[in-house]
């Protein structure tokens, strides 16, 4: 072996050992459908724990300004993937948004009618000529009127307040009798807190089709994005580990956002943590075609659409 042909195999046996530059991971833009609470616990931790790096995923978890517009901007290409409730989705798909859900955070609903528990009203039959305050008219307005018709009233019964989302202060300052619209996983702790326990009427255990409360929708021309599945993938693997260790999870959630470390963000993961879907890709069709069905016996949409045309399952 002659001395250049020493240096030579010197020189590409040094650059194989030389570390190789990691590839950019891809960037992927989710709008969250409301500022960051212990909802979005799997996505937190996917980010924290390194799931989505594993993924080969950049993933920007970007809160909304304005809380009804995350639909749009996705439409709009202004976002990769956005979450979302899935009755809303309905809604989107008959104004012509071209939005599909993709996946599921989390699997049953949370809102519900409240009462104080030290109230007049025991059951939704005691609702009768009494005031209801609400926040968003249309699905609101649809869930309580199945649910009053399953204590054998209607919404003519009742006199609904429109409260500009001040659920709990409307009800615990006695401007209403009740509120439709309240989670089951802030507001009964919100009340507790300002000392009234409050009583909660579930609409899947009133005269409401079960429904997923939040789920990932994107535009239908980004369905083949290889990126989705490995995004839910990551997702999959954080809810699981959220489940495995709860300790673990809210302390990497509160250390992300310490301006949320009080008894109610706590309360509410705990609340919430059973709600998280553990299988996200899962589309239950029957569950979907059922509240399609629903929402137009109950006049907000005008005509059943084909699942497909609002709702795939992805392969992992």
């Amino acid at each position: 072996m002659t001395f250049r042909t020493f240096l030579a195999a010197a020189g590409f046996a040094l650059a194989a050992l030389a570390p190789i530059p990691a590839l950019a991971a891809d960037k992927l833009t989710v709008l969250l459908e409301w500022f960051v609470n212990p909802d979005h616990v799997p996505l937190v931790v996917a980010r924290e724990k390194g799931f989505f790096q594993a993924e080969g995923l950049d993933v920007d978890l970007v809160p909304p300004a304005d809380p009804s517009a995350p639909p749009r901007l996705l439409a709009a290409g202004q976002a990769d993937v956005a979450v979302h409730y899935q009755p809303n989705l309905m809604l989107d798909v008959k104004a012509g948004l071209p939005l599909v859900r993709f996946g599921t955070l989390i699997e049953t609903p949370l809102n519900t009618v409240m009462v104080r528990a030290d109230g007049l009203v025991r059951t939704l039959a005691d609702l009768k000529g009494r005031r209801i305050g609400y926040s968003v008219a249309g699905i609101e307005e649809a869930v309580l009127s199945a649910m009053l018709g399953s204590a054998g009233l209607k919404l003519s019964d009742v006199e609904l307040v429109n409260v500009n989302f001040a659920l709990s202060a409307s009800l615990l300052a006695g401007q209403v009798d009740a509120t439709i619209g309240a989670f089951r996983n802030f507001e009964l702790t919100q009340m507790r807190r300002e000392g009234h326990e409050g009583r909660a009427f579930f609409p899947e255990e009133n005269g409401v089709p079960a429904y997923d409360e939040l789920i990932f929708v994107t535009s239908r021309d980004k369905l083949d994005d290889p990126r989705l599945p490995r995004f839910l993938a990551a997702v999959e693997k954080a809810a699981i580990f959220a489940t495995n260790h709860p300790d673990e999870a809210l302390a990497l959630f509160l250390k992300a956002y310490p301006d949320l470390d009080d008894e109610l963000n706590r309360r509410a993961f705990a609340d919430t943590l059973p709600r998280f879907a553990k299988r996200p890709f899962a589309l239950d069709a029957g569950r979907y075609e059922r509240f399609a069905a629903f929402m137009k016996d109950k006049g907000l949409i005008d005509v059943v659409p084909e699942l497909a045309d609002y709702a795939v399952e992805l392969k992992p």
